[in-house]
């Protein structure tokens, strides 16, 4: 319980008023005792009805409140939370209330002023934007309350238990199936490359159409029918896909509010999701982690949700990345041919070890070499040079995207394939290599 502002008025003024009283008599010229009486009586007053205040605050009830809390939340992105209060006591009520979300969540809109009458209830909102994935738990909301007088302010801290969980970016997922995937994908700065001859796949007979190519015409079915008849063939959807996720330390750089893991995570479940959508298998496995997460290639949207529940409190750790050891894996799970995306971030390091583990795995299945190339890199090159410490840092700049440029063209010449791209066009620019191959009917 802490005194108001009011309270606090009330005893300046009165020591203010009192002042000139002790003043006077330190210089000998004792006030008038009825002045003196006054003072006295005046403090007597303000104690007791600060006292009474106090008490009467005590007795007030605690209101009952319930939070309405997502079961999962959308990392990166606001959302909403609900607080519910009922007021079960007699006399109106004042008070001020406060939610405690964990550390690793920014908010707005708290604390709130509410104003109760005897058996109301009221609900308000705030919003809540999470910055670290994984699962997280609500403890404690708080409440204060003014005396009836407002002479005091009491702190209630309520137990209100609750939990949640947080995922990797899925709101731009969750808004694809409302509208036609190629129209989403382009929203979201994926290129489709056009499709360049015949899909794989036999899906129809249908009559010979203007356009058609005089290799799809079905000769016995035009015999039998007597008028033209072609086939209609479409991409084939029974790939599998397999993506090879680095949770070292290299992925623990930030540019932005997300590390780079993060990006790499939703780019995963962007292309996972339009994969899904193409009527591909997806799988996923992890490498440099403490605990490896595996999810076995499936088909169906029912396999997005089994790869957000595997993968939303996935921690980047400090462990280096093992290449030999994630192609390992790859082998020896995965006997069928599929493509093996490794999403990582390259050094020139690397260039031994990596070269020799994406041959092994090459040898089998088709493999793609995402890496996320940090956003200062290309802010340091672009900024002028004023002074030494500006030449030095460029050209060591140079020096770096050079040997990592090398790199790069030195898995292309061995047959790898390599995309270089900054974090936040990883997603789109995945997605697109994935659909170009697909349209091509190279997977």
């Amino acid at each position: 319980m802490n005194p108001s502002v009011r309270l606090l008025a009330a005893v300046a003024v009165l020591l203010i008023a009192g002042l000139p009283l002790g003043v006077l008599d330190a210089l000998g010229h004792a006030p008038a005792s009825a002045w003196r009486s006054l003072w006295w009586g005046l403090l007597l007053a303000l104690g007791l009805l600060a006292a009474a205040d106090a008490l009467r605050l005590r007795r007030i009830a605690t209101p009952q409140v319930e939070r309405l809390l997502p079961a999962r939340l959308p990392l990166g992105h606001w959302s909403e939370v609900r607080l519910q209060l009922e007021h079960r006591g007699v006399a109106p009520l004042q008070l001020e209330i406060f939610d405690h979300p964990p550390a690793q969540m920014a908010f707005d809109q708290l604390p709130r002023h509410v104003s109760l009458r005897s058996g109301e209830r009221c609900a308000f909102s705030y919003r809540l934007r999470p910055l670290q994935r994984g699962q997280f738990t609500f403890a404690h909301c708080e409440i204060r309350l003014q005396s009836p007088l407002g002479l005091w302010r009491g702190r209630r801290l309520l137990e209100l238990p609750g939990g949640t969980r947080v995922y990797p970016d899925f709101v731009q997922l969750h808004g694809a199936g409302l509208q036609g995937v190629d129209h989403w994908l382009s929203r979201l700065g994926v290129r489709q490359q056009p499709r360049r001859g015949l899909g794989l796949e036999f899906h129809q007979l249908r009559e010979f159409r203007d356009g058609d190519s005089l290799r799809q015409i079905d000769w016995k079915a035009t015999a039998r029918m007597r008028t033209p008849i072609a086939r209609e063939y479409q991409d084939e959807r029974d790939q599998q896909i397999i993506l090879l996720l680095d949770c070292g330390r290299r992925m623990r750089s930030q540019d932005d509010e997300l590390a780079h893991f993060d990006h790499a995570l939703n780019a995963s479940l962007l292309l996972a999701y339009a994969a899904l959508r193409e009527g591909d298998a997806v799988g996923l496995q992890t490498f440099a982690s403490d605990m490896p997460r595996r999810v076995a290639p499936a088909k169906g949207q029912a396999q997005l949700s089994q790869l957000l529940d595997s993968v939303y409190d996935l921690q980047c750790t400090l462990q280096p990345a093992d290449f030999a050891a994630a192609a390992d894996q790859v082998l020896a799970h995965q006997r069928r041919r599929a493509l093996v995306i490794v999403l990582s971030n390259l050094r020139d390091e690397d260039d031994d070890e990596l070269l020799t583990a994406m041959q092994r795995l090459a040898r089998r299945h088709r493999v793609l070499l995402v890496s996320l190339r940090e956003d200062v890199l290309d802010r340091v090159r672009q900024q002028p040079v004023t002074n030494l410490d500006d030449a030095l840092g460029y050209c060591a700049t140079l020096a770096h995207l050079e040997r990592r440029e090398a790199l790069s063209w030195r898995l292309i010449a061995h047959g790898l394939h390599v995309l270089d791209a900054r974090p936040r066009e990883v997603a789109p620019e995945l997605v697109g290599r994935y659909l170009a191959w697909k349209r091509a009917g190279v997977l």
